[in-house]
């Protein structure tokens, strides 16, 4: 199972990366990737829309990509329009968004962020939270789930997560013993020894 990267509120558009640092003199710029196919997301001439502060130079526009190179393992990009370095730092913090592909191949059980966040979370057909949150990491995606008692962290694993109906707004869990309620101390000592 899999959680795909959020999309920008209200727009039906996936947020795909950050622009983080300059790197070098003539325009690139080191990315931090929210999406787990970027040989597919920034090809040559993928075009990126901007979010960025209203006072930015660069709000309301869009970037062209022209080439993704790798560093020591970083991804570095060259946008067409952004020739040297002084460009490239007005544009640092910049989170890149490109537009949602409805025909683009869907994976079986892999899921967009944005179709998960709310979800009504059941655990043996009674609801026990809300989906609020999606953190990706490398060995498995990690769901916040809001309940009455506070936040529980889930692991977003098949073991775990029996399934997702996004048109019944559900997401049902199977999980171990101790996720979702505190455990009795077997070691206690009975009041009163």
């Amino acid at each position: 199972m899999a959680a795909k990267n959020s999309p920008q509120p209200s727009h039906t558009q996936l947020r795909v990366g950050r622009l983080v640092k300059a790197h070098g003199l003539k325009g690139a710029i080191k990315l931090e990737l929210y999406t787990d196919i970027p040989e597919k997301r920034f090809v040559p001439g993928a075009v990126f829309s901007l979010q960025v502060p209203t006072s930015s130079a660069w709000h309301g526009k869009k970037l062209e990509l022209s080439e993704l190179k790798w560093f020591n393992a970083q991804p570095v990009a060259f946008f067409k329009d952004v020739s040297d370095r002084s460009a490239a730092e007005s544009l640092i913090k910049a989170i890149l968004w490109i537009d949602e592909d409805a025909a683009a191949e869907v994976e079986d059980d892999a899921w967009f962020d944005h179709q998960l966040v709310g979800l009504r979370v059941l655990r043996d057909g009674a609801s026990v939270g809300t989906v609020t949150q999606i953190d990706h990491f490398p060995a498995q995606d990690l769901l916040t789930v809001a309940t009455d008692n506070g936040d529980v962290l889930v692991p977003f694993v098949k073991a775990i997560v029996a399934s997702v109906d996004i048109e019944a707004g559900t997401l049902t869990v199977t999980p171990p013993l101790g996720l979702f309620e505190e455990l009795a101390d077997d070691d206690a000592e009975p009041a009163g020894s």
